[in-house]
């Protein structure tokens, strides 16, 4: 029970390495608020999950939604000791073909949404809380028709260490997880079609050292990590979990 008599809040809780996080802070202990866009998901996904979650309809990429979190959270619950900005998902287009609404959609979510989720929740903060961000293993490495997601989740890199540097003298450790290919609904609300996704996923398991895609109940894990006692002394760090990839070749 590594977190019991913590209260979580995990946005894009409702499927994912959201929910398993949710999932597994509840198996130790704590009280979780999960975050969804979509209402009939969020209840199925509170329903599944139990008497220790509560669900908040929310959009990471509405303004007017980010602004009304704390009030939401409130009604809740007075303090947060745990938060996992996680609310995302990625859209990709060779660099001819990128437009507006590509760019705001990434932009709006991943990077508005978890700058101004963490202003909200800020308020709600104990001491000696933590919060844990999402970013990616699309910063480390160029990869092809990922070029506004991969600016969007290094903007989310560079928030981890501004952020731990502005709030860990008001006992808020901020650090990252950074999975790289997970077997998630991740490409649901993506423009890809079933057929590349497929196509993505049989040439990319092969340049994974461990040679699989990971599972959301791993990255789990290491936010769990992170968020827990046992990295008291770790902060503005991103932890990989992510194969090996990119950073080892096994050929």
């Amino acid at each position: 029970m590594k977190l019991k008599g913590k209260i979580a809040l995990i946005t894009g809780g409702s499927s994912g390495i959201g929910k398993a996080t949710a999932q597994l802070f509840i198996q130790e202990g704590a009280q979780v608020i999960i975050t969804g866009r979509d209402k009939i998901t969020l209840d199925h996904t509170v329903q599944e999950l139990g008497h220790h979650t509560i669900g908040i309809v929310t959009d990471a990429g509405s303004m007017k939604d980010l602004m009304h979190l704390n009030e939401e959270l409130r009604q809740y619950t007075s303090h947060l000791d745990i938060v996992f900005v996680n609310a995302g998902f990625g859209k990709y287009a060779p660099l001819e073909l990128i437009d507006e609404v590509h760019y705001e959609e990434m932009f709006n979510t991943i990077v508005r949404g978890t700058l101004f989720t963490v202003q909200q929740v800020l308020p709600l903060m104990t001491n000696n809380s933590a919060i844990v961000l999402n970013t990616s293993i699309v910063t480390e490495v160029g990869m092809p028709n990922s070029s506004v997601y991969s600016a969007a989740k290094s903007a989310v890199q560079s928030f981890t260490k501004t952020f731990a540097s502005e709030l860990i003298s008001r006992g808020i450790r901020v650090n990252a997880v950074s999975p790289g290919p997970i077997q998630t609904n991740y490409f649901d609300r993506s423009n890809l079609s079933k057929e590349q996704v497929d196509s993505f996923t049989t040439s990319f398991a092969p340049q994974v050292p461990i040679q699989r895609f990971g599972l959301a109940s791993e990255v789990a894990e290491a936010v769990m990590f992170l968020a827990s006692e046992a990295a008291s002394f770790i902060v503005g760090t991103e932890l990989s979990v992510d194969g090996g990839f990119p950073k080892i070749k096994t050929k």
